[in-house]
């Protein structure tokens, strides 16, 4: 008795191929969530479902509309929609950029905050008195 050849079909065998590759290069997420605010193109491609092209995107927002307020800023972003943004939220920060004034300088705000200032005038002396 012969046993019939099994035939794959073409498109089934490329499917195969590039869902074993797609299992290969599964990211691992990073250890703590990423500062869209802060991260360079290789800290925020560790993060499932951003890519070089995703990363790049979001650092030129960044440049050119100043830093984001919340994750949910990243919609304005070509390809990132609801669904795409829910999985990545949970691996992405808003923090603060890093600013030019030292962390160590008291306040760095408001450096006139560390004058003293001077006691209110008295409103009876402003009045001459005889």
């Amino acid at each position: 008795m012969r046993q019939p050849l099994l035939r794959v079909s073409p498109s089934f065998a490329l499917a195969l191929c590039l869902a074993s590759i797609a299992l290969a290069t599964t990211k691992k997420p990073p250890a703590k969530p990423v500062n869209i605010n802060t991260a360079t193109s290789e800290q925020l491609q560790t993060v499932p479902g951003i890519g070089p092209a995703t990363a790049e995107k979001i650092i030129q927002m960044r440049r050119s509309y100043g830093s984001f307020k919340s994750v949910d800023d990243l919609r304005a972003i070509r390809g990132i929609g609801a669904k795409r943004l829910d999985k990545m939220r949970k691996y992405l920060t808003v923090g603060k950029p890093a600013t030019a004034a030292s962390p160590t300088t008291p306040n760095a705000k408001c450096p006139g905050c560390d004058k003293k200032k001077a006691p209110p005038a008295d409103s009876d002396s402003s009045q001459e008195k005889p």
